[in-house]
């Protein structure tokens, strides 16, 4: 079967996905893609910059079997100019993230257009697929609040014709280098890596830490994630206060070097009040670290697919979101690292976590969901 993939936003994970799938994939993908910055100007010229690529490869359209999309194309629009061929295709539009839940600059207000373009592309897609059930049903009870504030002419209906159209497909992760034999002699070692923005939470992580300071719990740390203009000045406070505690710092300017600081790691913490799926968690756990995750937003669903659903799900693996609680986790594995009694802890969730989101698995699964969709409208 012969994939047309449109991103109007190739980078950071948008970029991950296509590329860990499509080289996976049974199918033939064809890629038109668009630099991964400046979004707000890709949602909008997207359509039809794409419509006048392919306007000048309309025959070779035909062969075409799928359409597939990110949440950063207008695929309404898109449609509207597309050529026939294209625009007759059975399109897949891929949810990352939402323009009505995302978080945005605390200065700035929402720009509900963004978020009527999901909705739309939504509508306008034979299937909608959802990176989790906890991004799903953000976006959608989002966007029933939203139709309702409108003065008239509510289109509430939209959100349930959204949701029948809609399924969950998790991104897939890479293998990951195994762990040394041994552990290295040490304190524990904690790993923090997310976009350094202020939806990350970071905060939380900075006053545990002080927590375990105060409390004489010896640990190293490292900090690692993409850095914008605008840092919260807690990473740099932060920085100060931990002085040579720190092992890593700062962006990772290899895929090398990330996957090094994931299978150092005793263990990985998040401390997020915004996340659709939680990618860096997954590929912490599947590097051998032991999560330590905040009981709301993904990842009570990603620890229950890790887990199987058992029940040492929650206990284990999830904390209540406070810096109390998140220190109390901390100092419990530092003094089991300490004994040292962490390699006889319950066994990592590694063998799992490598297994229930590799690309290899996952790209077949999604092959075959291509091939439903396909089918459902040629048939």
């Amino acid at each position: 079967m012969d994939v047309l993939a449109l991103e109007p936003y190739y980078g950071g994970s948008h970029q991950a996905f296509l590329d860990g799938w499509s080289a996976r994939s049974r199918h033939e993908w064809a890629v038109l893609s668009l630099p991964g910055h400046n979004w707000k100007w890709r949602m909008r010229h997207a359509p039809v910059t794409f419509a006048e690529r392919l306007a000048d490869a309309d025959e070779r359209g035909r062969g075409w079997d799928v359409l597939f999309c990110s949440d950063m194309l207008d695929l309404s629009a898109f449609r509207g100019l597309a050529p026939p061929p294209v625009r007759r295709l059975p399109a897949v539009a891929y949810f990352h993230e939402n323009q009505l839940t995302y978080p945005v600059r605390r200065d700035e207000p929402r720009d509900v257009h963004f978020a009527l373009t999901n909705m739309t592309t939504a509508l306008a897609a034979e299937a909608v697929w959802f990176n989790s059930a906890y991004h799903r049903d953000a976006f959608l009870d989002a966007l029933e609040q939203l139709l309702r504030r409108m003065p008239d002419h509510r289109p509430v209906s939209a959100v349930e014709r959204i949701r029948a159209r809609s399924s969950i497909h998790p991104p897939g992760i890479d293998p990951l280098p195994p762990r040394p034999a041994r552990r290295p002699p040490g304190p524990v070692r904690i790993l923090w890596a997310a976009r350094w923005e202020h939806d990350k939470g970071f905060d939380v992580f900075r006053n545990a830490l002080r927590l375990l300071v105060e409390a004489d719990v010896d640990f190293r740390v490292s900090v690692i994630g993409q850095r914008f203009r605008d840092v919260p000045e807690a990473f740099a406070r932060a920085r100060r206060e931990l002085g040579d505690r720190v092992d890593r710092w700062g962006y990772q300017e290899t895929r090398e070097q990330y996957r090094a600081a994931l299978t150092e790691a005793d263990v990985f913490v998040s401390t997020a009040e915004h996340e659709f799926f939680g990618i860096s968690a997954v590929e912490a756990v599947a590097a051998g670290a032991r999560p330590v995750l905040p009981d709301r937003l993904a990842y009570p669903e990603v620890i229950a697919e890790i887990t199987d659903g058992g029940e040492r799900g929650a206990d284990e693996w999830l904390y209540d979101g406070t810096a109390e609680g998140l220190a109390r986790r901390l100092a419990d594995l530092a003094q089991r690292v300490a004994e040292p009694a962490l390699p006889d802890a319950p066994p990592p969730l590694a063998p799992d976590a490598a297994r229930r989101f590799a690309w290899d698995r996952l790209a077949g699964e999604m092959d075959q969901a291509l091939e439903r969709i396909a089918a459902r409208t040629y048939g």
